[in-house]
């Protein structure tokens, strides 16, 4: 907190240092000048505000200063507020400098709509340069602070470039707009390697990072390429302690391995699949001496094992029960640990990682794709269970970030419930009603056809394979033949290469997202997949998907450091296109395909992260965002 509050009094301060009103105005802006009284200096906010409501003319500009300084010290938002607003109504007031004031604290306060439509009023009258700088950095923190490091790089260049070429210093601004140029994928860094001899220059700097994170010699002779190639430029600022911390992340050497995983009991068949994984990817790892061990054995056996092994690292447990139990005993609390599940819990080291076949990883990716689209009113049809409801939950919380239409929800209980539920979504039965009601008016034979509603234009499955192919053509003969076909979507546990080997045909068009190793056309080592098939042509889908997470768990070790560092860095894996959270999670997106002529293809399908709901009207984020 010290720190933080530390930072906020240089920021501003920063900003104060922008003002371009008359000489008498600027000399009372510093609450330490030669004016100030001592009585002035030990006054809170609330008090000086309060004195400079009852004076006039230089005396309350000086007062209200002041309150303004103290209140950003005291981090009274709603206070600094105040107080500019009523400097607002002095006419030698900095009037653009202080409606940056303004953003500042709405920003700090989370009301991220008004801070921007203050920015964005702004736009016109932004003549000194230093306003323009300071105006791009507070956009580009607003966005940074929503985790939306694309749509702030924009704003960060801009600052950047007209700080140095007008020799501005605005504090924190290379530091915040680096670490916001870290959270990029290489393949986002490459879009923004254009424009000015500045932006090319932070971005080229990211990309080598990137590429030589974990070589020290080429990341050396990048740097020094890149100085050479960039003098001057505000880089500099970052490179001494990022260079050396950057370097000293060499792959993760591992000379003991410990794999927890369940050899006995009821789970023993998922322990044989992780450990088939494992000593697949073992073939191709630098790892001295791995050792299983079966996680169902007690927290002090497991204690009594790890002490005599000393293990360089963990892979595992498995199973929810397990990490809880391993948790609550503090069993591997001293040792770094890729957990093979989620954890409800608080992280106990910055050593622990946890990496889970999360369907919600599905979900969120589908969802993004559906808002890059543009589809406005989703319709979800999910089994009625503890597992259905979470899904559609979780795309609910996350669908009303970006939406004012509430997605259209389908629970079945069974397979006789499926047409019910689907045919009151689509409102059929309305439509059958109507068509009744006038049948009855006439004596006659009336032709009719039954249409559905024409507002849902996307629907997401989220059943199993065998409640998928029931689900597909209830919606292929309920759908009006006056409508235009909307598009369906499921996630991977839809398919099932068990039963795809005989039913394709009744999910053609179907969109669904699944691991590279679950989609034949997009393996890229097929010598694995072979070896995999010929020594279980019969294996279970759990299982295969078991192998292919314990191989990327072991595959990625090398690189895990550099992978929780850097969070635009990727892994590819068999699971998908791994990264790591500041939280130790680990997060994957996953491959596309379509069911499509009996047969299942690779597509691409556009995906970026949409702009929350309260920012997608404020202001225009430009074409090269």
């Amino acid at each position: 907190m010290r720190l933080k509050l530390v930072s906020l009094v240089i920021i501003l301060s920063g900003l104060s240092a922008c003002s371009t009103t008359e000489k008498p105005t600027k000399t009372t802006e510093n609450l330490s000048s030669a004016n100030s009284t001592s009585q002035i200096q030990t006054a809170d906010a609330q008090s000086m505000y309060q004195l400079a409501l009852n004076r006039q003319g230089a005396d309350k500009i000086q007062l209200l200063y002041s309150a303004r300084d103290a209140a950003i010290t005291e981090q009274q938002w709603p206070l600094l507020e105040l107080v500019c607003t009523e400097l607002e109504r002095t006419p030698s007031v900095d009037q653009v400098q202080n409606k940056l004031y303004i953003a500042f604290a709405q920003k700090q306060q989370n009301k991220n709509n008004a801070a921007l439509e203050i920015l964005a009023s702004l736009d016109n009258q932004l003549s000194q340069p230093e306003h323009f700088a300071w105006h791009q950095y507070l956009t580009a923190s607003v966005y940074a602070s929503q985790n939306l490091p694309k749509e702030a790089m924009t704003y960060f260049f801009r600052a950047s470039e007209t700080a140095s070429k007008n020799n501005l210093t605005i504090p924190q601004l290379n530091r915040d707009l680096w670490q916001n140029l870290q959270q990029l994928s290489s393949y986002a860094l490459e879009r923004f390697n254009r424009g000015s001899v500045v932006q090319q220059g932070w971005v080229n700097l990211a990309l080598y990072h990137q590429v030589y994170l974990g070589a020290p010699v080429e990341l050396d002779q990048a740097i020094n390429n890149w100085q050479r190639r960039y003098p001057g430029h505000p880089a500099i600022d970052v490179l001494p302690k990022k260079v050396a911390e950057l370097m000293a992340i060499e792959p993760l050497k591992i000379e003991r391995l410990v794999v927890l995983l369940p050899q006995s009991g009821a789970n023993e068949r998922l322990g044989d699949a992780l450990k088939a994984g494992a000593l697949a990817a073992l073939d191709n790892a630098s790892i001295g001496e791995t050792i299983f061990i079966d996680e169902m054995l007690s927290p002090a056996e497991i204690s009594a094992k790890l002490l005599e092994i000393q293990p360089s690292f963990i892979v595992g447990p498995l199973l929810k029960g397990s990490i809880d139990k391993f948790a609550v005993s503090k069993t591997l609390l001293d040792y770094p640990v890729l957990h093979l599940n989620s954890f409800d819990g608080e992280r106990q080291s910055a050593q622990h990682y946890f990496f889970a076949l999360n369907p919600e990883h599905e979900v969120q990716q589908a969802l993004e794709h559906f808002l890059t689209v543009g589809y406005q009113k989703p319709m979800l049809l999910a089994p009625n269970n503890s597992a259905g409801q979470r899904l559609v939950d979780f795309f609910n919380m996350q669908w009303q970030r970006y939406s004012e239409t509430a997605p259209q929800v389908g629970l079945y209980n069974n397979k006789a419930d499926m047409p019910t539920t689907i045919v009151s979504l689509l409102e059929v039965d309305k439509s059958k009603e109507r068509i009744a009601t006038v049948k009855a008016l006439f004596k006659q034979e009336v032709e009719s056809e039954t249409r559905s509603r024409r507002d849902i234009d996307v629907i997401y499955i989220l059943g199993d394979a065998i409640e998928t192919r029931l689900i597909k053509p209830y919606l292929d003969v309920n759908v009006s033949t006056f409508a235009d076909r909307i598009p369906l979507y499921a996630s991977s546990k839809s398919h099932s290469k068990q039963i795809d080997s005989t039913d394709k045909g009744d999910l053609d068009g179907l969109y669904f997202t699944e691991l590279p190793w679950m989609l034949s056309g997009q393996i890229t080592d097929h010598t694995l997949r072979q070896q995999y098939n010929s020594l279980w042509p019969e294996q279970a889908d759990i299982s295969q998907r078991l192998f292919a997470m314990a191989y990327d768990s072991v595959a990625m070790l090398s690189n895990i450091t550099q992978l929780s560092m850097i969070p635009g860095k990727r892994f590819n894996g068999l699971t998908g296109q791994l990264s790591i959270t500041s939280d130790g999670q680990v997060n994957r997106h996953l491959n596309w395909a379509q069911y499509k002529d009996r047969q299942i293809q690779a597509v691409q399908l556009e995906t970026t992260a949409p702009l929350p709901l309260f920012m997608q009207s404020a202001s225009t984020v430009s074409d090269s965002e």
